[in-house]
């Protein structure tokens, strides 16, 4: 049997019983539309997701040429048993809408009254118009940013996507740091005789956990800083005691950031009303040519150089001589690995809601699920995103009675 709990365990059983046991629950139409914003190539699901959601028995719609960013042609599609949807429109009609960056008004107005729709909601990316036309049309809606587990420790898809970027940083680090790109021209790590490339990352958190794997794996000189004594202790235990971790010691990141050639930002986030950043009289500090990757440009910045860009900002400049690559969801560096982790977490969390019926009995079924909605039939249950539009959030419990 599927598990359909909060705890996750394996069953081991032939796959036939599985495809039988998926026709057990509610059949779903699920709509994979086209990313229409700039740059943005990461897909919700791949064609082996989709089989899998097929042989269950749901309708998946994929919009003609959305797999194109990740390099799966609409036949992909079509041979898991998906619908090629010509119309954007067939797309968000159906029961759910799977997405990764949220919907803009437009995509809005196609949807039916009362769909379900998953996706981030970075600012500026969920505009106003459209918030207030999800709650016009009752829409409930899904953030997997706020999506954890019950102990509120572990974000599945937030999760994933840092430590995909945390690993890709330190590949456009070095390619950025080559003569190809205008910089220093130097190796991260460095030959025999050649001291390897100093690399700051800053936040102990998964990305930042990441990006330091992947720079002390091609030889770079490492240093770790974070608030968070814990997370320096379990960094510790990950890549070993060898490692440089610190926390912020004012003159200890001072005459690291002297000698820094690579500077990561990483900062995690663990309250949505705290928000600390590297003071601008650092960066000053730095050696000319060095180079700063901020992976935390859409929740706000890590550097006082980087606060509060707006996407008609440039997400390459330079300041102070140093480089500044401020480049939203570099996930889409290596779109298809995104894509891949994506359809891994996506896949049980629909099945989920297929077998429970509606996304009204996967809220009061599951607390993960519970914690992401921010809409629920259009009624604002997220103090957070709501506050950004100045308008009141209550708590979903007390709408879970009344629908």
């Amino acid at each position: 049997m599927r598990n359909t709990s909060d705890n996750t365990s394996q069953f081991y059983v032939p796959q036939e019983l599985l495809q039988e046991l998926g026709k057990l629950g509610t059949h779903l139409s699920i709509g994979i539309p086209k990313e229409r914003a700039a740059g943005e190539r990461r897909l919700a699901l791949t064609p082996e997701a989709v089989e899998i959601l097929v042989n269950y028995g749901h309708q998946v719609r994929v919009e003609r040429e959305a797999g194109l960013g990740i390099n799966y042609a609409d036949n992909h599609f079509a041979d898991a048993g998906a619908e090629i949807a010509a119309s954007p429109e067939r797309v968000y009609q159906s029961d759910v809408v799977v997405k990764i960056l949220p919907p803009m008004p437009e995509e809005v107005a196609w949807m039916n009254p009362r769909t379900t729709v998953c996706s981030f909601t970075p600012r500026p990316w969920l505009k106003p118009e459209a918030y207030q036309l999800m709650m016009a049309k009752r829409i409930t809606a899904f953030a997997y940013e706020f999506w954890s587990d019950r102990e509120r420790r572990f974000q599945p898809l937030m999760g994933a996507m840092a430590e995909i970027e945390g690993y890709a940083a330190i590949t456009i680090a070095a390619d950025l740091l080559s003569n190809n790109h205008g910089g220093k021209g130097i190796l991260l790590g460095g030959i025999a005789g050649v001291s390897p490339a100093e690399v700051v990352v800053i936040g102990a958190g998964t990305a930042g956990t990441s990006a330091a794997r992947a720079a002390m794996a091609l030889g770079a000189s490492v240093k770790v800083f974070d608030n968070d004594i814990a997370r320096l202790r379990q960094l510790h235990r990950t890549l070993g005691v060898s490692l440089f971790a610190s926390n912020f010691h004012p003159n200890v990141l001072r005459n690291a950031f002297q000698s820094a050639d690579v500077v990561i930002g990483a900062l995690h986030k663990d309250s949505f009303d705290h928000h600390f950043v590297i003071a601008e009289e650092l960066i000053e500090t730095m050696k000319k040519g060095s180079l700063i990757i901020d992976l935390r440009v859409t929740q706000g910045g890590c550097f006082e150089t980087t606060c509060c860009l707006s996407p008609s900002d440039p997400e390459i400049f330079e300041q102070h001589g140093v480089l500044h690559f401020c480049r939203p969801f570099i996930s889409n560096y290596v779109a298809r690995t995104a894509s891949m982790a994506f359809s891994n977490l996506m896949v049980p969390l629909l099945s989920h809601l297929g077998d429970v019926g509606n996304a009204q009995n996967l809220i009061k079924t599951n607390t993960s699920f519970k914690r992401g909605v921010y809409l629920y039939q259009g009624k604002p249950v997220n103090e957070y995103i709501s506050n950004r539009f100045n308008l009141r959030s209550n708590n979903i419990d007390i709408y879970l009675t009344a629908f």
